[in-house]
């Protein structure tokens, strides 16, 4: 069932409000002359725009068949009750939904269950109408329009349905496009169960192609023998519109589960029929160059797509054997998002200072710390991105590699032929290289032959899973790494978690401080909190999550010749993390806390991402 949220109350729903009669025409589709003449009493659009609108119309062919709205809208007026502003499709909409007595709402396709509200009507009578239905419950239908005064069908389909008819009004452009999207994307499914239940295998016709994935070049949505092909191009899109990293691909026995994880959140997305679901799988699988009949053992491969509007994407495809089929895994690397600058990654100006001064060590090992998903290969590809210049020879390590640039040389490890990273690391040292990275030190070869090379004169970057900074020090021991080398070639050290900020279209900065939850966040340190925090409210923008975007937070340890001396086989971890505050080590809390005092996140975000406190 969907889950849209209709706000307000709509009193007489086949009818037309009286603020909207006296204006326009009852059941009747909006020209252009009635719509302009409107906003111009209204004071939103001044005269002279006014008069531009319907000149623009008038000598601009096919302009008059495009919806009023829009038409208005792409001349973008400034509003004549407030200079600042442009008159934007959505401002136009929501006086709409006003001038109408219904409410208004932003179509968010994450929220509604498309196989279910495309079985309300047909395409064509929907088309007909410009009507797309957003929820259904058993006892009515809520429809999205854009025409609110064209009243005549609400009367035929409560008769048919014989259910309640509700109408919001919604952006013209949105009503369209998920009406051409939304059916389509289910004639393709349905037409590909079809196919899968009549022995025909959609999967199979699909041999040959390019490891460019160029989206939105296929035929049609709904062509017979597209359909595979089409639900994976519009998965794909979906899935980059709407900023997910990961697609999961979840395969069960009936019907299986389509989701993305947004800003480190997993939404449910969409179910396919499982005999859909192995089709598609079998697509991914055709175009990351896996093995296709090869369905026992794990995978990986990878992906790169173009989007209509040109934006290259690189995606690392991993599958998984389970109880019902493949689960497959799609992570995705947008250049927009991988590769920014320090402060965009949320370092302060003094985490940026450390950083630099890190990574501008002429030779040595620095390491980033965290768990999966905390941002660490970020951090990485845009440090090297930075550190990549005509002058200096960067080189890689990967397992995976996980964004292909033209900047670096970059290797993948080949358990199958016994390239490790160890293996790899020999290697590059016989390539002549100023930085090597490599992916991750798993055990005590690969830590030796990363301080073999810091030790030869190369910088060195690699990752560690552990919760914090100064804990990598002793991984680094338990795996047997000589602590005397370690003194020698350990540059520094940083950790870092990933936390949602505040949707910058909707948060407040009024919010009250729980000493409570401020306590827990910054013990045992004392920290006076803020006056002021900011509120997650939710919008249109965020979704109504009140999140929008990821940042990082940051435990940067400098090892000072100090902490060097300290560096032993018999090192206490409490002992080597109080020496490291000492020399000015500020914790992932405190880093956390300074993000809260400024607004960017809540404390309830940070406190569930942090480790405890032991």
């Amino acid at each position: 069932m969907s889950s849209v949220k209709i706000p307000g109350q709509v009193a007489g729903n086949g009818a037309v409000a009286d603020a909207g009669a006296a204006r326009f025409s009852a059941n009747h589709k909006l020209v252009l002359g009635e719509v302009v003449d409107a906003l111009v009493a209204d004071g939103l659009l001044g005269e002279e725009d006014g008069k531009r609108v319907i000149f623009d119309a008038r000598s601009a062919q096919g302009r008059l068949d495009l919806h009023p709205l829009v038409v208005v809208a792409n001349l973008k007026p400034r509003d004549a009750r407030n200079e600042a502003r442009t008159l934007s499709l959505e401002h136009l909409t929501e006086w709409l939904a006003e001038k109408s007595g219904l409410p208004y709402v932003k179509i968010d396709p994450m929220k509604i269950n498309m196989a279910e509200v495309t079985e309300v009507i047909g395409q064509a009578y929907a088309q007909r109408y410009k009507i797309l239905p957003v929820e259904v419950t058993a006892d009515e239908v809520v429809f999205a329009t854009s025409e609110p005064f064209v009243t005549g069908w609400r009367a035929d389909l409560a008769n048919i349905l014989r259910r309640e008819i509700r109408c919001v009004v919604a952006n013209p452009l949105d009503v369209a496009r998920y009406l051409m999207e939304f059916y389509g994307v289910t004639r393709s499914v349905r037409r590909a169960k079809d196919a899968k239940e009549g022995g025909r295998d959609s999967g199979a016709r699909i041999i040959n192609f390019e490891q460019l994935l160029e989206l939105g070049k296929t035929a049609s949505l709904g062509a017979d023998d597209q359909h595979i092909v089409q639900i994976v191009d519009w998965l794909l899109q979906y899935a980059f519109e709407q900023r997910a990293s990961d697609i999961h691909l979840e395969p069960r026995r009936e019907s299986s589960n389509v989701r993305f994880r947004i800003d480190g959140v997993m939404v449910k997305v969409y179910e396919l029929p499982t005999p859909v679901m192995v089709a598609v799988t079998a697509r991914i699988k055709v175009l990351g160059r896996m093995d296709l009949a090869e369905k026992r053992r794990p995978q990986d491969g990878r992906l790169k797509a173009r989007s209509p509007s040109g934006r290259e994407v690189e995606m690392r495809l991993s599958t998984m054997p389970t109880a019902f089929g493949e689960k497959v895994v799609m992570r995705i690397f947008d250049p927009d998002i991988v590769v920014k600058e320090f402060v965009q990654l949320g370092f302060s100006e003094r985490e940026t200072r450390l950083w630099e001064e890190m990574i501008g060590a002429p030779h040595g090992i620095v390491l980033v710390t965290g768990p999966t998903g905390s941002g660490k290969t970020t951090t990485l590809y845009s440090t090297l991105k930075r550190l990549a210049t005509p002058e200096i020879n960067v080189c890689t390590v990967e397992d995976p590699i996980e964004m292909v640039s033209p900047e670096f040389n970059q290797m993948q490890v080949q358990h199958g032929i016994d390239l490790g990273f160890a293996e790899g690391v020999r290697t590059l040292l016989r390539q002549d290289p100023d930085i090597i990275m490599i992916g991750e030190i798993r055990d005590l070869e690969t830590a030796q032959m990363a301080i073999q090379a810091a030790l030869t004169g190369h910088l060195v970057l690699s990752t560690l899973h552990t919760n914090d900074a100064p804990a990598a020090v002793q991984r680094l021991l338990d795996l047997g790494a000589p602590y005397y080398l370690l003194q020698s070639t350990l540059v520094g050290i940083v950790a870092q978690r990933l936390v949602r900020t505040l949707c910058p279209h909707c948060k407040r900065n009024d919010g009250e401080v729980d000493p409570i939850r401020w306590q827990a966040l910054t013990h045992p340190w004392t920290i006076e909190p803020p006056r002021r925090i900011g509120v997650a409210v939710g919008c249109l923008e965020c979704r109504k999550t009140g999140f929008m975007g990821r940042t990082g937070i940051y435990e940067m340890l400098k090892l000072t010749p100090t902490l060097r001396a300290r560096i032993h086989p018999n090192v206490e971890l409490a002992n080597f993390t109080e020496a490291a505050l000492k020399e000015g080590m500020r914790p992932l809390r405190i880093s956390a806390a300074a993000h809260v005092a400024r607004g960017v996140t809540t404390l309830e975000e940070v406190l569930g991402v942090l480790p405890p406190v032991e």
